[in-house]
């Protein structure tokens, strides 16, 4: 549905890359549950293994009901292609392998998810890489970051676990003027609240697993390239822009064009990485996305009521809420996520690290779990869980000190989500 009339996200949602299935009429898009495909002869099997013909030939590569996932996302992210893979980290990797060498670093920002500071920080020094962690709201440190090593800016688009809004516009120009790409994680926000090529993103990768399945059900990550960089602009992508020995010495982007990283992250990504998500999973996140409108709809309406209720509340030091007019963040929501400022924020309680605990504990409808994006409210103490890694430095820089509970705001009624947060804090003093 990328051609023809130009149909509003609530259309695409459901329609994008589903097609009634042409040997059944079935109007659910099937669970090819295969691990290979026949080939219709010897030349048609050189030509798909040749990257002369699109098609299928192994579910390590490609899948039927896979890639009606991957149109579905490239369609709502407004980019030219996507690659699907088996978990958000597994994306972030996927992101980066084309771009990086031994001895090239990227600039990511200092609010990102735990897990994301720590593979950037630790991880990936095994392949050679290395992370620059920088203030985002600091736009000369950022410009500073960057040297003649840098293959990629990376931030997201609504920080987890605070829910701070970035400036993509104000880095996609720094990204620009280095002639360097900017990856942006958009889990938190998805392409409903934001779309973060239209503000000057080369690649956007999203954990799947949160708010786009919504029901908690599967893992899941994509990569969605627009299609829009030169890759071919210098010497600093030969994975690229240079002959590929594998494929005979093709190279990428004079082949491809737009669809070079797209094509990149199929035929030698999950080839040779091996990060494929299984077809069952992305019949689970297509299904869910289905209703994401509607259910951000509702984060977002929830998010604000009961963040704006703990705002009031004298256990309570502070909300991160963009959404609240008392937020430095605020003037960016219209900007950047002009459907609403998301589900997701944290709240400093006066108590401390021990407040902390006994409020997530005493929690009845939150669920304590290491997950966000679900359509069930939940809670997690980022500082002994998923920032535990990290040292308290890089806590309080990633918004997840040890006096701060990460909320994920569902889409139940939000008079007993206030209730029994009411509850909580008043076991927590």
């Amino acid at each position: 549905m990328t051609d023809g009339p130009s149909y509003g996200f609530d259309t695409l949602q459901i329609h994008a890359g589903a097609r009634p299935d042409p040997a059944t009429g079935a109007r659910q898009v099937p669970i090819y549950q295969t691990t290979a495909y026949v080939f219709r002869d010897a030349d048609h099997a050189a030509a798909l293994f040749n990257l002369q013909e699109v098609g299928y030939i192994y579910s390590r590569l490609t899948n039927p009901t896979v890639a009606a996932l991957q149109e579905r996302m490239a369609t709502l992210e407004g980019g030219v292609g996507a690659v699907c893979c088996s978990s958000g980290h597994a994306a972030q990797i996927m992101a980066l392998f084309p771009l990086m060498g031994p001895g090239k670093n990227i600039v990511a920002s200092t609010r990102l998810y735990g897990g994301t500071i720590t593979q950037f920080s630790q991880t990936i020094k095994r392949f050679g890489w290395s992370a620059t962690f920088v203030d985002f709201d600091d736009l000369d440190a950022v410009k500073a970051a960057i040297n003649d090593d840098t293959r990629a800016v990376f931030c997201e688009s609504i920080a987890n676990p605070g829910g701070y809004i970035t400036d993509l516009d104000a880095i996609s120009a720094i990204s620009d003027a280095a002639g360097i790409p900017l990856i942006v994680d958009n889990t938190s926000a998805t392409p409903y609240l934001c779309r973060p090529i239209e503000h000057g993103a080369t690649l956007v990768v999203h954990s799947m697993t949160k708010y786009l399945t919504g029901n908690g059900t599967v893992t899941g990550g994509v990569v969605v390239d627009s299609g829009k960089f030169d890759w071919s602009a210098n010497d600093k992508f030969p994975s690229l822009s240079a002959p590929e020995p594998a494929y005979h010495g093709l190279k990428f982007h004079e082949t491809f064009g737009p669809l070079a990283f797209t094509f990149h992250g199929i035929a030698i990504g999950l080839r040779d990485l091996g990060m494929t998500l299984n077809p069952q999973a992305a019949h689970y996140t297509l299904m869910g996305i289905e209703t994401l409108s509607l259910r951000m709809q509702k984060h977002v309406a929830n998010a604000m009521e009961v963040a704006s209720w703990l705002e009031t509340q004298d256990a309570v030091e502070a909300v991160t809420y963009a959404g609240l007019p008392s937020s430095p963040y605020n003037d960016r929501v219209a900007r950047i996520c002009p459907n609403g400022a998301g589900g997701l924020f944290t709240v400093r309680l006066k108590g401390g690290y021990e407040s902390c605990i006994k409020f997530v504990d005493a929690l009845q409808i939150f669920s304590h779990v290491a997950n966000l994006g679900d359509t069930r409210s939940l809670v997690i103490h980022s500082a002994s869980t998923t920032h535990r890694q990290l040292t308290p430095e890089q806590q309080e820089a990633a918004g997840a000190g040890p006096s701060v509970v990460r909320i994920s705001i569902g889409i139940e009624d939000p008079a007993d989500l206030i209730a029994d947060l009411n509850q909580a804090l008043n076991a927590a003093k």
